[in-house]
């Protein structure tokens, strides 16, 4: 008896040991995938920052609202409102996918006001 109780807790521990090195993998992928692409230093730290926050990267964000540019602020609201409300539940919508639009937007509003910070930040440095 003791020698399957033995074994039963040597896999266990095997098996969450591979668990927990899978997601260090992982999680360490992710930040270098951020990193590079937010251009690394301080503003891929940012970009990684927000990634996080919301759940999704900038690309995901823009994918399922269906944007190219990030500079036309009325086709982003146009999308997000018309995804919103063909997804809200009491019109046969799901919950999730509303959730999903709704956090791309929120990644998005803050891709927007990292830009604008970044510019003025500019524009005190040159002053």
């Amino acid at each position: 008896m003791a020698k399957y109780l033995a074994q039963i807790i040597v896999l266990g521990g095997q098996a969450i040991g591979r668990a927990f090195a899978k997601a260090l993998k992982q999680e360490i992928a992710a930040s270098q995938e951020a990193a590079r692409r937010g251009g690394g230093g301080q503003q891929g730290e940012k970009r990684a920052e927000a990634n996080a926050r919301t759940g999704m990267t900038l690309e995901e964000a823009k994918q399922i609202l269906n944007l190219d540019d990030l500079n036309d602020l009325e086709r982003i609201v146009k999308n997000y409102e018309h995804l919103f409300s063909v997804n809200e539940k009491s019109k046969g919508g799901s919950f999730y996918l509303q959730s999903k639009v709704f956090r791309a937007k929120e990644r998005i509003d803050q891709e927007l006001k990292h830009q604008m910070d970044a510019a003025r930040s500019k524009q005190n440095v040159t002053r």
